[in-house]
C-alpha cells in the first residue's frame, strides 16, 4: 500500500500544479477578452489610439498563454475558455484592422490557431453591421459601401470552409448565422440609399420650384 499511496501523492502534486497554472491560465483569459472588448468599443467610437492600446494588452495575453500553455500544457491551451479568448482577440485585431481599412493580420501575425482566427473572422461581421448602422444614424453614408463588400468577402470565404466542426470548431454555425447579418445590413443601406436619393430630388425639385415663383 505504500506504493500506492506514492502513487496518489505524486497525481495529487501534478493535478495542484495542473490547477494553479489553469487558473492563471482562465484569469489571463478572461483579461484578453476584456481587453478585446475594450478595443472593439474604442474604434466604434473612433478612438484609434486607445484601441491599438488595448489590442497591445491583449497581444502580450495571447502570447503569454502560447509560451506557457502549447507546448508544456497542451490540453489546458486547447481548451474551450483559452480558445475563446484567442477568438475574441482574433475578432478585435480584425475589426480594427477593417474599419480603418487596414491589411488583415493573418493568423501567423496574431500568433493564433486556425479555427480561433476563423470564428474571429465570422464575428466581426457583426461588429461591421454595428459600424455600418453607426454611419447611417444621420444619412447615409458611401462608407457603408465599403463595409457591405468587405462582409460579402468575408462570408464568400467562409463559406468555402466546409469542414467538420471538430476540425473548425463550431465555425458552420456561425457561417449561417452571418448570412442573416449580412442580408439585413443590405437592405438597411438600400432603404438608406434610396431615402438619400429621395431626399437629394425633392431638394432640386424645391430648388427649381423657388427659381420659377422668381
Amino acid at each position: 500500500m505504500q506504493v500506492l499511496d506514492n502513487i496518489c501523492e505524486d497525481i495529487r502534486s501534478d493535478f495542484e500544479n495542473k490547477t494553479v497554472i489553469r487558473d492563471e491560465a482562465l484569469r489571463s483569459a478572461r483579461q484578453c477578452i476584456k481587453h478585446a472588448s475594450l478595443a472593439i468599443r474604442a474604434i466604434h467610437r473612433n478612438e484609434e489610439t486607445e484601441a491599438r492600446e488595448e489590442l497591445r494588452q491583449g497581444r502580450e495575453l495571447v502570447d503569454q498563454l502560447r509560451a506557457n500553455l502549447k507546448d508544456a500544457h497542451p490540453e489546458l491551451y486547447f481548451a474551450g475558455y483559452t480558445q475563446d479568448a484567442v477568438k475574441e482577440y482574433c475578432e478585435a485585431e480584425l475589426t480594427v484592422a477593417m474599419i480603418l481599412g487596414l491589411l488583415l493580420p493573418t493568423p501567423a501575425d496574431l500568433n493564433a490557431e486556425n479555427p480561433a482566427y476563423l470564428n474571429g473572422l465570422t464575428e466581426t461581421l457583426g461588429e461591421l453591421r454595428r459600424r455600418c448602422l453607426d454611419l447611417l444614424r444621420p444619412g447615409y453614408n458611401s462608407e457603408v459601401e465599403r463595409l457591405l463588400e468587405l462582409m460579402d468577402e468575408v462570408y464568400t470565404q467562409l463559406v468555402t470552409m466546409d469542414y467538420p466542426d471538430a476540425i473548425t470548431e463550431g465555425l458552420r454555425r456561425r457561417t449561417d448565422l452571418a448570412r442573416g447579418i449580412i442580408e439585413r445590413t443590405r437592405g438597411d443601406i438600400t432603404v438608406a440609399y434610396r431615402e438619400d436619393q429621395l431626399a437629394k430630388k425633392l431638394d432640386q425639385l424645391s430648388g427649381r420650384l423657388d427659381n420659377h415663383e422668381d
